[in-house]
Order: C-alpha cells, then sequence, then structure tokens
C-alpha cells in the first residue's frame, strides 16, 4: 500500500480533525487561512483518498459502566494458524473485544476487551472465548490504570 501525498496544510487538517471531528470546514479553514470551499473540498478529497474513515465520539467507557478492561494475549493450535480468518470473523462478532490485532512473536492476537466487571469477563471467557477450538492458550492481562489512551496518530 502506498503513501497518499498529503501537504502541511492537509496535515494541519488532519490534525485539528484529530483533536475535534465536529468542527465544520469554515472553523477549520478560519483557523489555518483557507476560505471553507478550498478547505471543504481538501477534507473531500481527504475522505475520498481514505485517510479520513469515518467519524467517531469517544465515550468514558467508566462512566457507562464499563470498569474492566482487559489485554488478552492469545496463541492458537498450529492447526488453529491455518484458520486465521475464520478465527478473525468469529472475534469480530464479539461486541466486547474492542481491538484485535494479528501480531508477530510467541503469540498470535492481542485482544483489548472491555466489560463491566470482573465477573462479566470470566463469563465471556468460559462461555465464548474459550470454546473456540483453535486456541492453545490465553493470557489476561487486566488494566489497574489507564495511563494514556489516544486515537490521534503524531502528524
Amino acid at each position: 500500500m502506498s503513501e497518499t501525498e498529503i501537504d502541511k496544510v492537509d496535515k494541519e487538517i488532519i490534525r485539528l480533525l484529530q483533536e475535534d471531528a465536529e468542527l465544520s470546514a469554515a472553523a477549520i479553514g478560519e483557523r489555518i487561512g483557507l476560505s471553507q470551499s478550498p478547505c471543504w473540498r481538501r477534507i473531500q478529497r481527504l475522505r475520498d483518498e481514505g485517510l479520513i474513515q469515518g467519524q467517531v465520539m469517544r465515550f468514558d467507557r467508566k462512566k457507562l459502566g464499563f470498569d474492566v478492561m482487559v489485554f488478552a494475549q492469545v496463541k492458537l493450535t498450529a492447526h488453529g494458524r491455518s484458520k486465521v480468518p475464520e478465527f478473525a470473523e468469529t472475534i469480530r462478532q464479539f461486541p466486547e473485544v474492542q481491538e484485535c490485532h494479528l501480531v508477530l512473536g510467541n503469540i498470535d492476537f492481542l485482544l483489548r476487551i472491555v466489560v463491566r466487571d470482573i465477573e462479566e469477563y470470566e463469563r465471556f471467557f468460559f462461555e465464548k472465548l474459550s470454546h473456540l477450538a483453535e486456541i492453545q492458550e490465553v493470557h489476561s492481562n487486566i488494566v489497574l490504570s489507564e495511563i494514556k489512551y489516544t486515537t490521534e496518530l503524531p502528524i
């Protein structure tokens, strides 16, 4: 995959949108010295080229009752490694799994799981995750406190 060419103005637009995705083209243009129409066209081009892939809101998971975050390291069986696409599709169906990454090293997948409490994680683990036949082992790491969380890229 080749990197799309972006200039200084595009980078500034991306930086501002990362901070606040609700900013209008007029507001962004005002901050970077560009009128609304050219700013809107640049934003649209960034969308069309796939640099902007959506617009979401971030929520405070704890205020919504999701007090437990777990990073689970998953190792598949030798036979299970031939079924990585099937495993990935199954994991996509679990709403508790916020992120799933295929990784190199002594594990195959790293999952970020968010649940309301330890009991809910226990149910998720025993009723869903451990039922997947291709899993050899799972190492769960419970997050004590979140030191830094961002979705902003260092543009």
